[in-house]
């Protein structure tokens, strides 16, 4: 009897998904265990937690990939035990498990505990597959190692090679008769996050952008810090893999295909090469993708200053903009791709703050959390990652002008509403200046 164990991680779907469907065609029976993610210098250095809104809109992903699951008479169990290499050798004795599969994930601490698995157990046979990238490494034109420095020279390698196409939803094999000690999910989080969660709504929201005209107009929108269609919002179910890029890869060469090519439709591909770019530099970067220096080896002239910090969590800060900004962030878990680099580049450049303290911050609150793109990102904008230009510092002023004109951003999630800090007890964020 082969027994398979699958590790659901930044791949919550069904469809599209290359490990779960080779684990299933080689297994009698298989057991669906979702794995929360852990980032170590977050959960020991941070002592932060992941907010609300991410609770709720990971319970909204969980129970639509557990629908899913018991459909095909599965179920999805989830591993609560942050100590995940210690639960998971209790499971794989018990349940004698014979092959585990998963999807290649850019993250540091699930890489090393993916190989700690096949350390530990050697005679298990490991399947992986990368399901959360438009490549794999066997048809991109470098090696990983290889990778530039910076963005550009990656995108004129890759931006004209076609993706492999997704491909079907997997059929799995039943579940073992007894299964023991182990949780069901179950959604235990009230769903008050009015955003598209699992894989058939993120279906559903795809075909509903590419219904639209937004995509021939992306281009000019895509700064915006709200409207109706400004954003794809794609971010949120390609972070939980409730969707694949290459599934929206797919829909867009449909929709340039029916409706016509622009400058617009190809901005919506140039920034899933933006996201491609930060997996695949996660991926050869490892755990300098925390160090406060980077991979530059750069030290930031920042520190860390816990009043300055708390002001810019709660959006009590000299700016109304940011405030606003973070207002948004805490309240819904998402915020805009220029609502981010002006948060970021006011928290470094106008605060001085270790930047590692803001990335984990968007960590515990953005429902569309990744952690290449999230880390990445901090690292471009504190100079010490993949910008050429050594950092980027906004002009918050011409920022309001250019995109908040009239503040009704500013009015919309009151950025000039003063109050005083909440009285609590403030602990300080433990760091180290080089981990």
């Amino acid at each position: 009897m082969k027994v398979g164990l699958y590790l659901f991680e930044n791949d919550c779907r069904l469809s599209d998904n290359p490990a779960l469907t080779k684990l299933a065609s080689l297994v009698d029976t298989l057991i669906c265990i979702y794995l929360p993610s852990v980032n170590l210098w977050t959960a020991r250095k941070a002592q932060c937690s992941t907010s609300f809104a991410v609770e709720c809109y990971r319970n909204q992903t969980l129970n639509a990939l557990h629908q899913s699951l018991t459909s095909q008479q599965q179920k999805l169990y989830i591993l609560r035990d942050t100590t995940h290499l210690k639960a998971l050798t209790e499971i794989i004795h018990t349940q004698q498990i014979t092959h585990i599969g998963r999807a290649a994930h850019p993250g540091f601490d699930e890489q090393k505990l993916w190989l700690k698995l096949q350390d530990k157990f050697p005679h298990i046979q490991y399947i992986s597959a990368y399901s959360s990238t438009l490549f794999e490494p066997e048809i991109l034109p470098l090696k990983i190692s290889e990778l530039p420095p910076s963005f550009t020279p990656f995108r004129k390698a890759v931006e004209e090679i076609e993706p492999n196409p997704p491909i079907a939803t997997a059929i799995l094999p039943p579940r073992p008769n007894q299964v023991a000690d182990l949780t069901e999910f179950k959604a235990n989080v009230p769903y008050s996050v009015k955003v598209p969660a699992g894989e058939a709504q993120a279906q559903q929201q795809l075909q509903q952008y590419f219904q639209t005209d937004a995509a021939l107009t992306y281009k000019e929108t895509r700064n915006a810090l709200f409207g109706e269609h400004f954003s794809t919002r794609f971010s949120p179910i390609l972070a939980f893999g409730a969707i694949s890029p290459k599934q929206i890869k797919q829909a867009l060469t449909q929709f340039e295909q029916q409706r016509g090519a622009n400058e617009s439709t190809y901005w919506i591909w140039f920034e899933l090469l933006w996201r491609e770019y930060f997996h695949w530099y996660a991926f050869k970067h490892q755990q300098k993708l925390f160090y406060f220096s980077g991979v530059k080896a750069k030290t930031p002239k920042t520190s860390f200053y816990p009043e300055r910090f708390l002001k810019w969590c709660q959006g009590q800060t000299p700016s109304a903009l940011v405030n606003a900004i973070m207002h948004e962030l805490t309240k819904t878990g998402w915020i805009s791709n220029r609502a981010r680099q002006i948060a970021a580049s006011y928290f470094v450049n106008e605060l001085q703050l270790d930047w590692r303290c803001g990335a984990a911050f968007f960590e515990q609150h953005l429902i569309d959390y990744d952690v290449a793109a999230n880390w990445g990102n901090w690292q471009y904008i504190a100079g010490v990652g993949a910008d050429p230009r050594g950092g980027r510092h906004f002009n918050i002023k011409k920022q309001q002008e250019l995109f908040d004109p009239d503040s009704k951003y500013i009015k919309l999630w009151q950025g000039d509403a003063s109050s005083q800090l909440d009285s609590y007890d403030y602990v300080g964020w433990p760091l180290e200046n080089n981990e």
